[in-house]
């Protein structure tokens, strides 16, 4: 599938419903916007869709409810704990913000990811 950008509406949409945290970073993944806590990624932008990290019982409760699939940038290549939100998650921006404080307290419990040393050529 050819490269297409985000709609502008959806990008507005994704940046207004990340909590006010001074722990997320917002930067490009896949060419689309983002949002990380601790070096993790919590949730982005795809194409037309938003996805984000949930804990497995909100993963469960979203796929239940909403038919949420899971996320996967490459058919067949799905991201683990990465949920793609359903369309009446994304026009509902309470849900959405809702989802978005989930996904940004499942994540800053993780880890924080190490950086990789520079490979010099």
């Amino acid at each position: 599938m050819a490269w297409s950008r985000a709609p502008r509406q959806l990008m507005d949409l994704f940046a207004e419903c990340l909590p006010d945290d001074p722990r997320i970073q917002q930067r490009k993944m896949f060419g689309y916007p983002a949002a990380f806590v601790n070096g993790n990624m919590m949730a982005g932008l795809f194409r037309d869709q938003v996805f984000a990290r949930v804990a497995p019982s909100r993963r469960a409760a979203l796929e239940t409810a909403h038919g949420a699939l899971p996320f996967e940038p490459m058919p067949g290549r799905p991201m683990k704990d990465y949920v793609r939100l359903p369309d009446a998650i994304i026009a509902d921006e309470a849900e959405l913000a809702d989802v978005m404080t989930g996904a940004l307290t499942f994540t800053a419990a993780l880890p924080p990811k190490e950086k990789k040393p520079r490979k010099r050529l």
